[in-house]
């Protein structure tokens, strides 16, 4: 190990000399590398889809998408009107459900208009059977003619719940869309159109409030949140830079040099992502955030040690190079082990967050490279001479150095007792990722969906293909039973609002064709019966509101729609397994079918992301575990050094587990991210304690009041700065950002009282 370590060292001192020697040679190569990496920004694209969260190889999405494809994509619009007095059965509000009915056609990449106002409402009339719209023409309708729609449609279990309420306060127009595969744009012409088109309704109808939900608002909202973010978080992160460097080393220039390091970084980073086509999400959408905190750290590392050496009287050139022969190698390894805890999150279910992974990691390399090739040839050129250091400098941290060993045993002790307490939270954490609220009430789709949720119907929802296993088995007296069965069996559950099923259709159908006789509200008892039934109503919709959207075309299965209540991970999980032992108890001689669905799928990805991310953080403990003794040189250091680094992130779990108890898919990448980071202070400590043993022939004692004299002030501001940073975006509305941020600042916190409280014990006891 020695040789080894021997060359490393010739290598880095010489790139120390040259570094110092031709600071603006360094300065152009970093200035040249910066233009040609961030090139790549003008070639970013931003997709808003909720289904990149999930993969192309999963399988809940797989399984919906192979739904869509024999029936009709669940990607909708959904635009609520609620009269701010009264009825919606009043000639005013079917007036403008009708009108924004016909303007809804016009929706770009739109299939299909469901409302009050369209809904194809069979009666007969003796024996002649006539389907037309519910609401021919709004306006006029006496008193009589409305009381006669109400009366029919909060009968009509296809219409209550679904789009209009029991209590018939609330109505709903439902914009069935089928945007281009590959048209990023194309949600935003969606959404475009039709605030345009609610916006131009407020004014003719100023009596009636407008929600809009509804999928595409859901993804609208991804991007939403993106520009929010990008507009408050990311400039609020730089002040913070500038307000806490200006603070520290009362530098202009440090400052200045700072701020450019991070720039630099983060337009590298994203112009890599750029050239690599990597296409942005929302979390992905913040890595400028995380690299500017992250950029942080190591500028304040070398500016720390820059300007300390050059208060104690170096010269600058001697300052620089003094600066680089103690910071090369920690440095180094730290923008590795950080770098490696983010490449870890390739191991995460969802690419936005193997992507966030990928974009940091390299900004931390840029940052790495930055701060070598930009940041310290600016160092040279402060042109004013530092104050020096008071002695009170030393006195506090050789002071603090003894209040922590003054008796190490019992702050062992103490520590060791606190961990399984705090720890002890993981057990009450569960997992919840209901990805609607991933976005706080800043959000108009959040408020909007909360209203319709409490008013009209739930957005949850289960999705099943029924089917027979032969052509025409649609219309088996057998089949159609054991459907019906099935969807009594949900409506009785509590947690579902409305389910949508093809035995309504059948009910109705035979009711009318049998001079709407009540009694004859049944399945029909004979194939022949139901499938002339069908074929004639199917001839008479229409065109854009026939039934391929439930029932597939060679009859063999149908659509089944559950919507639920605003229900948890846990309970939708629950709902899915109950009616899977269901069907296999009641149905199994009749279809098959499995669960699938926006919801469901989100449901599964937080728990197989945190399967999957146990691997990419052992793998991730292994690599830091090497590094760690590679930097040290020493395999109990890299041992021991293990230590203060899990410790935070199982306390930091707990205290999420006391605070809030609820994971989702975000939370899931947490402990490999900030492995990486959390490593930095230890091995500044670690190194620093090392030299002082080594080189310095210090005795233990005397070499950790050394390591805290000369990296301690370092270490504090740079877990300061690193924890200030994620706090800044845990601000974010979009709770996949804040959350992973807020609990990354909390580890990171901990992780500082670790290196600081129980590692300095530690080294003395052993």
């Amino acid at each position: 190990m020695s040789l080894n370590s021997s060359v490393t060292d010739e290598y880095q001192n010489r790139l120390a000399r040259l570094l110092v020697s031709h600071p603006r040679w360094s300065m152009i190569i970093a200035i040249l590398v910066c233009i040609a990496s961030s090139l790549g920004v003008g070639k970013l694209q931003f997709s808003d889809d909720y289904r990149v969260y999930l993969g192309d190889n999963n399988p809940q999405l797989q399984a919906f998408e192979a739904l869509e494809q024999v029936y009709s994509k669940h990607y909708n619009v959904l635009i609520v009107l609620a009269p701010k007095t009264g009825s919606v059965f009043s000639a005013s509000v079917l007036a403008a459900v009708e009108q924004l009915t016909e303007s809804s056609w016009q929706t770009p990449f739109s299939t299909r208009v469901d409302s009050l106002s369209n809904f194809q409402h069979m009666y007969a009339d003796g024996d002649d059977i006539f389907v037309a719209d519910l609401v021919p023409e709004a306006v006029g309708l006496t008193a009589e003619k409305l009381a006669t729609i109400r009366d029919i449609a909060l009968s009509e279990p296809m219409l209550v719940r679904r789009l209009v309420s029991p209590s018939a306060d609330v109505t709903g127009i439902n914009i069935s869309l089928l945007p281009p595969d590959g048209d990023l744009d194309a949600n935003q012409k969606v959404v475009a159109y039709v605030r345009e088109l609610v916006a131009k309704t407020e004014l003719a109808y100023p009596d009636i409030e407008f929600y809009l939900t509804g999928m595409a608002l859901h993804d609208n909202a991804f991007l939403e949140a993106s520009v929010m973010d990008s507009k408050t978080l990311l400039p609020a992160m730089y002040l913070f830079v500038i307000v806490i460097t200006g603070f520290l080393f009362r530098s202009w220039m440090g400052m200045l040099a700072t701020t450019l390091v991070i720039v630099a970084a983060s337009l590298s980073a994203m112009g890599l992502a750029g050239w690599f086509n990597i296409v942005l999400s929302t979390p992905s959408a913040n890595a400028p955030v995380i690299i500017t905190t992250l950029a942080v750290a190591n500028t304040i590392h070398l500016l720390a040690t820059f300007l300390r050496r050059y208060r104690e009287g170096l010269d600058r050139r001697a300052a620089a190079k003094a600066t680089l022969t103690f910071n090369m190698r920690p440095i180094l390894i730290t923008s590795a082990t950080t770098a490696i805890g983010f490449l870890s999150m390739n191991f995460s279910d969802s690419p936005p967050f193997q992507d966030l992974g990928n974009i940091v990691a390299m900004g931390v390399v840029a940052a790495w490279f930055y701060a070598l090739f930009l940041l310290v040839p600016l160092c040279q050129m402060i042109p004013q001479k530092a104050a020096a250091l008071p002695r009170s400098y030393r006195w506090f941290w050789v002071g603090f150095a003894d209040r922590v060993l003054a008796r190490p045993m019992a702050m062992v002790v103490v520590i060791a007792l606190l961990i399984p307490t705090i720890a002890f939270g993981i057990s009450r954490i569960e997992l919840n990722d209901n990805f609607i609220e991933y976005f706080d009430d800043r959000f108009d789709f959040r408020v909007h969906t909360d209203f319709v949720r409490d008013r009209l119907t739930g957005l949850d929802t289960l999705e099943y293909s029924l089917d027979s296993g032969e052509t025409g088995g649609l219309y088996a007296p057998g089949y159609l039973s054991a459907v019906e069965a099935f969807a009594n069996w949900f409506r009785a559950q509590p947690e579902v609002v409305h389910v949508a099923s093809v035995t309504d259709v059948m009910k109705r159908l035979n009711r009318s064709f049998h001079r709407d006789d009540p009694n004859y509200h049944v399945i029909p008892d004979q194939r022949e019966l139901a499938a002339q039934y069908l074929l004639l109503y199917e001839m008479s919709l229409p065109q854009g509101l026939d039934t391929t959207d439930q029932i597939n075309l060679d009859k063999s299965a149908s659509r089944f729609t559950v919507s639920l209540s605003n229900v948890s991970n846990a309970q939708l999980l629950d709902v899915e397994q109950r009616a899977s032992i269901w069907i296999d108890t009641h149905a199994g001689d009749h279809f098959v079918a499995a669960a699938s669905g926006p919801s469901l799928m989100f449901a599964h990805i937080a728990w197989n992301n945190i399967v999957s991310m146990l691997s990419g953080t052992s793998l991730a403990l292994v690599l830091i575990s090497a590094c760690l003794i590679f930097a040290l040189r020493s395999l109990p250091l890299g041992l021991l050094s293990l230590v203060p680094n899990i410790v935070p992130a199982l306390m930091a779990f707990g205290l999420w587990g006391y605070l809030s108890g609820e994971v989702g898919l975000a939370i899931s990448v947490v402990s490999a991210m900030t492995l990486g980071m959390i490593v930095d202070d230890t091995v500044h400590f670690l190194h620093r304690y090392r030299e002082a043993i080594v080189t310095d022939g210090h005795k233990a004692r005397e070499a950790i009041q050394s390591t805290f004299v000369e990296v301690g002030p370092a270490l504090f501001s740079t877990s300061l700065a690193l924890s200030g940073g994620f706090l800044i975006l845990s601000f974010s509305g979009f709770s996949v950002n804040g959350d992973m941020a807020l609990l990354t600042a909390m580890t990171l916190g901990l992780a500082l009282v670790a290196d600081f409280l129980l590692l300095p014990p530690l080294l003395l006891c052993s």
